[in-house]
């Protein structure tokens, strides 16, 4: 899929459904909470969130301290959302975020950041040039020494959302896809129950930016 068909799906699903109207909703993003915590994260780490739409994580963040919080999104409905949300729970507290419309396998980033959180986004990179260009700029953002915390639906997950084909993975398909440059340090299994009570297989896997170019 072409960086503009993917920009106008996006834009569609955002425009046309309520933020709990998606399949990958979550009132709360423990999961990822609890192994942003884990990989040492402090209140001046500088945080990514990728993909992350009208994701409900930016608002956990900044109301845990966190003062260096970016999400990235194709989809500029789902940003305008989530911006709203947090401008009406935390007021001026909202400034803290950082908000980028792009598409991750085109975006040139302008600085780098100590955690990377992924959940839901590089499943949709069906073709092997996309996932190339992920894995770049996951390069060129993430410090060495840094975090990159990616959920993938598990290889007993579903096979398409929002109509469209995913890639399923585990720990060790997704490693081969990272490279070299990204140790595994942590997996773990989680089954996201969605707003209609539905369960789907996720595979929540952490590395390591090592210094191997």
């Amino acid at each position: 899929m072409h960086s503009q068909d993917r920009q106008a799906h996006w834009q569609g699903v955002y425009t046309k459904k309520a933020e709990n109207e998606v399949s990958w909703f979550q009132e709360s993003p423990a999961p990822s909470i609890e192994l942003i915590m884990q990989v040492g994260a402090t209140r001046s780490s500088a945080i990514i969130d990728i993909g992350g739409g009208a994701s409900r994580l930016v608002d956990n963040l900044i109301e845990n301290g966190f003062e260096d919080v970016t999400v990235l999104d194709i989809s500029e409905a789902s940003l305008q959302v989530a911006k709203a949300r947090l401008k009406a729970r935390l007021g001026d507290r909202a400034a803290k975020a950082e908000w980028i419309v792009a598409d991750v396998t085109t975006w040139e980033p302008s600085r780098t950041y100590d955690i990377w959180h992924d959940r839901a986004a590089l499943h949709f990179l069906t073709e092997e040039d996309d996932r190339a260009a992920y894995v770049k700029r996951l390069k060129q953002a993430l410090r060495v020494g840094g975090h990159a915390i990616i959920a993938t639906f598990a290889l007993d997950g579903p096979e398409r959302c929002s109509g469209l084909p995913v890639v399923r993975y585990d720990p060790e398909s997704l490693g081969r896809i990272l490279g070299p440059a990204f140790q595994l340090i942590d997996q773990r299994r989680h089954r996201h129950a969605t707003p209609w009570g539905t369960e789907q297989s996720f595979q929540f896997s952490v590395f390591r930016r090592t210094d191997i170019p």
